[in-house]
């Protein structure tokens, strides 16, 4: 075995000792301790994507060299390196986006206890890709709970508090129903290996056993992971948590954490159940209809809003619903453009996120929208970055977002009996980002009056802030402008997935 097979491994090891190291630091040893392992884990990430696209397969990592079904395992291919790298270059600027308000929002006995989150996050969320295993991605979902939890309540007041606490009662209602499908799988196979359960799987429903069991843990499963990602209706929770934390926390929840149980629930359609097996259940349609209605009453919601943080927020419940009609299309096209839109979203939103914060700087603190007249006037990056951010949400070309409502309308239209109810859904959902978008853009340009004036100021950026807007930009261009490279390594990982 070559040695990069290790580097899965090392990455969950390092970031949860990371974690654990940094609770005997001060916050300021602990926040460069994190830095450091992400950009180490971000290199190893990379080679562990090279490695397999030079290779052209996966590969298998024994934990303890103790084969199934006693030990457990690591995979990794192409889309997992290519995931791993891309949450740790999301992570990375968002820290560094939110650093100045980091540093007024957080009390400083309390930093490093950020950072042992953070480092739980990362730790998380690696090994929810990696993992070949169903118990252990259900034991780091529960830390990735617990560590998103622990962000949200970093600044002590009464909105954060509330914010963590629904969050917790829905992500421990969607961890219960996740359990108990993993327990009636384990049930029916008597294995918790990913590659094993889809044998055993296959093997049921060729011979048309036990179908009602099998199709209630799917069901459970899908509904448990939905909760947690915050697909409409169980997206209750979201606004306030993303509103009210600080800027890199939510930078990194509305990217990243979601992301991860979206990726999980690809690898239980691929490796546990089986894609077509899956298709078959019927659940895939009741996710497509979730789908459907996230993505038009999320930007409703969005509409409605009068605070510019949280219809970010509403934002994303409707860009989740895009990801599972995606899903709900039953096709590989509607798969590969579910997984761009993954990396489209995690990209833009972080990027929206870090901007209104700046936005809001240059409106005296203030978050209504009334107050941001003229804020991208004031903040020149904070108004260029949020007006790339809207219009990629948007679809406008040359920007990632185009290239995934281009994708899902491909995917929608070989989709038979879906096809118009989807392209009548992405009309529809695009007038309505449209409209919550391009007024936010309008009124951060505007001439402010007079009241409005006197209480702002024009802001100047730190060398740090402006080049995590660059870099975002970039990101966001280069999905856009390299759409075909993406498609070529997004294709090739799920096809090793299965």
């Amino acid at each position: 075995m070559d040695f990069v097979c290790n580097f899965p491994a090392f990455s969950i090891v390092l970031s949860m000792m990371g974690a654990i190291v940094s609770s005997a630091l001060k916050g300021k040893w602990a926040k460069h301790l994190n830095m450091v392992i992400l950009f180490i884990v971000m290199l190893m990430s990379l080679c562990v994507l090279g490695y397999t696209l030079q290779t052209g397969e996966f590969f298998v990592y024994t934990m303890g060299k103790f084969p199934a079904p006693w030990g457990n395992e690591i995979r990794a291919g192409v889309l997992e390196g290519l995931m791993a790298t891309f949450f740790c270059i999301i992570m990375i600027l968002s820290l560094l986006g939110g650093r100045k308000h980091f540093y007024q929002d957080v009390e400083e006995d309390r930093r490093n206890l950020y950072f042992i989150m953070t480092d739980l996050l990362l730790g998380s969320l690696l090994a929810m890709v990696y993992t070949n295993d169903l118990f252990t991605a259900y034991v780091f979902v529960e830390i990735n709970t617990i560590a998103a939890c622990g962000l949200i309540m970093i600044i002590r007041n009464g909105r954060t508090i509330e914010a963590a606490i629904r969050y917790m009662i829905m992500s421990l209602l969607g961890s219960g129903l996740f359990l108990i499908g993993i327990c009636i799988l384990y049930d029916l196979t008597g294995h918790l290996l990913m590659s094993s359960l889809k044998e055993s799987v296959a093997n049921l429903v060729s011979q048309g056993e036990y179908v009602i069991p099998l199709t209630m843990t799917i069901a459970l499963m899908s509904v448990g992971l939905a909760i947690k990602s915050a697909l409409f209706p169980f997206h209750a929770w979201l606004p306030d948590a993303y509103g009210y934390s600080t800027i890199s926390s939510a930078a990194m929840l509305s990217s990243l954490v979601s992301k991860g149980y979206i990726f999980l629930v690809i690898k239980i359609m691929y490796r546990v159940i089986g894609f077509d097996v899956f298709a078959n259940s019927k659940i895939i349609n009741i996710l497509f209809v979730f789908g459907i209605l996230g993505m038009i009453i999320g930007s409703v919601s969005a509409i409605k809003e009068n605070d510019i943080m949280r219809m970010i927020a509403f934002s994303s419940v409707a860009q989740i619903g895009y990801i599972y009609m995606g899903f709900g299309l039953g096709s590989q096209a509607g798969m590969i453009a579910s997984v761009f839109h993954i990396f489209s979203h995690a990209a833009t939103k972080a990027l929206l996120f870090v901007a209104a914060m700046g936005l809001r700087d240059a409106s005296g603190g203030s978050k209504a929208f009334i107050d941001l007249t003229g804020a991208g006037r004031r903040h020149l990056w904070a108004g260029i970055g949020f007006t790339v951010g809207g219009l990629s949400m948007v679809g406008i070309p040359t920007f990632s977002g185009f290239v995934s409502k281009l994708l899902f309308s491909q995917a929608a239209i070989f989709s038979n009996h879906k096809m118009l109810i989807a392209l009548i859904a992405l009309a529809v959902s695009t007038i309505l980002n449209a409209i919550y978008f391009m007024k936010t853009i309008i009124r951060i340009y505007s001439a402010p009056g007079e009241e409005i004036a006197a209480g702002t100021q024009k802001c100047k950026s730190d060398i740090r802030y402006i080049l995590t807007i660059v870099s975002f930009l970039l990101l966001n261009v280069l999905l856009g402008m390299s759409s075909t490279v993406f498609y070529f390594l997004i294709e090739k990982g799920l096809i090793m997935f299965d």
